[in-house]
C-alpha cells in the first residue's frame, strides 16, 4: 500500500447527491437542517434529564444515554457541514479534517451497534431472568461494558481510517457522498484501492453481523419467553416493544449492510440511491431511537412532564 505522504490533495468536497437536480437542493437542505434539530433536542433531553434525575440512573437509562451521546456526536460532526455545502455551496474539507470525520463516523457507528447489543442483552436478562436482573444487570457493570464498547469501537475505527489513509490521493477530490468514509474516498486514491476496501468491508461486517446475530437471537427468545406465559396482555404488550424496537435496528442495519455488498460488487448503479440508503441508516436511527427506545417510556415521559410543570410554575 502506497504511503500517504505521496498524496497532492489538499481538501476533498462533499458532492453530498452528486446528480440531484437544482430544484431539489432546498428540499434536501431543509430535510437535512430539520433532521438535525429533531435529534439534536431528542437525545440532548435524554442525556440531561438521564444525568441530572437520579431515578433514571438504571442500567436500561445508562446504556440509552451512551446511544444517545454517540448520535449526539456523530450527527454534529458530520450534518452541519453537509446542510452547509447546501446552503453555502460551502463542500471543501481540508484532507486530514476528513480523515479525522471518517475516523468518527466509523468509530461511533461501530459504537451504535455495540450499545444496541447491550440494550438487548439487558432487556433479554429483564425478561427471562427478572429474579437475577440485579445480580447479572448494575450499573457498576453497564458502565464497564459501555467503556470497553468505546474503547473497542475507537480503535476498530482507527484500523478502518488508516486504510484510507495510508493511500495516495493524486488527482479526482469530489467525495460521492454526505461525510468521509472508507469506500467513497479510497475509491478516489490513485493507487489500488480494492484491498483497503475489502478489509475495511470484512471488519465492517464483523463489527456489525456478530451484534445483529445477537439482537435477533435475543428478541426470538425474549418473544419465545412472553409467549409461553400465556398472558394475552402481556404477549401484546411485548411484541408491540420490540417491534417498534425493530423498526430502530431495522433501519440501522438492513440499509447498511446494502450499501456495504454494494460497494463490494457494485450492485446499486445509481449514486444518488447509493448516498440516500447511506443517510437512511446512519440519521434515520439517531431520531427515532431516543423516542423509542426512551422517550416513549413511562418513568421518562413522567419525568419529563413535571420538570416542564416546573419550569411553566416558575415563569408564570
Amino acid at each position: 500500500m502506497a504511503n500517504q505522504s505521496q498524496s497532492n490533495v489538499l481538501e476533498f468536497v462533499l458532492l453530498g447527491f452528486p446528480y440531484l437536480e437544482a430544484q431539489f437542493s432546498s428540499l434536501v437542505s431543509i430535510t437535512f437542517f430539520l433532521l438535525y434539530n429533531v435529534s439534536l433536542w431528542a437525545n440532548g433531553i435524554v442525556i440531561v434529564l438521564i444525568i441530572l434525575r437520579e431515578h433514571l440512573h438504571q442500567p436500561m437509562y445508562v446504556i440509552v444515554g451512551n446511544l444517545a451521546l454517540s448520535d449526539l456526536i456523530f450527527d454534529t460532526l458530520t450534518l452541519p457541514k453537509i446542510i452547509a455545502k447546501y446552503w453555502f455551496e460551502d463542500g471543501s474539507m481540508p484532507f486530514f479534517v476528513c480523515f479525522i470525520q471518517m475516523f468518527f463516523v466509523h468509530f461511533l457507528a461501530t459504537l451504535d451497534s455495540f450499545i444496541i447489543m447491550l440494550m438487548a442483552m439487558d432487556r433479554y436478562v429483564a425478561i427471562c431472568k427478572p429474579l437475577r436482573y440485579h445480580t447479572i444487570i448494575s450499573n457498576r457493570v453497564v458502565t464497564i461494558q459501555c467503556l470497553l464498547f468505546w474503547l473497542s469501537a475507537a480503535i476498530i475505527g482507527l484500523v478502518i481510517t488508516n486504510l484510507g489513509l495510508w493511500l495516495p490521493y493524486c488527482g479526482p477530490n469530489r467525495i460521492k457522498s454526505c461525510f468521509c468514509s472508507l469506500t467513497p474516498v479510497a475509491i478516489l486514491s490513485c493507487a489500488d484501492s480494492a484491498l483497503a476496501r475489502r478489509t475495511g468491508f470484512i471488519i465492517a461486517l464483523f463489527a456489525h453481523l456478530c451484534p445483529l446475530s445477537f439482537i435477533v437471537f435475543s428478541y426470538i427468545i425474549i418473544l419465545s419467553r412472553i409467549y409461553s406465559l400465556g398472558h394475552s396482555e402481556n404477549w401484546q404488550k411485548a411484541f408491540y416493544t420490540c417491534t417498534t424496537h425493530w423498526l430502530v435496528i431495522g433501519l440501522y442495519f438492513i440499509p447498511r449492510l446494502i450499501v456495504y455488498t454494494y460497494n463490494q460488487f457494485q450492485l446499486i448503479p445509481n449514486a444518488d440511491v447509493n448516498v440516500l440508503l447511506i443517510c437512511l441508516y446512519t440519521f434515520a436511527p439517531h431520531f427515532a431511537s431516543p423516542i423509542i427506545f426512551c422517550l416513549r417510556t413511562e418513568e421518562i415521559k413522567r419525568t419529563l412532564r413535571n420538570v416542564l410543570q416546573r419550569v411553566i410554575t416558575k415563569k408564570y
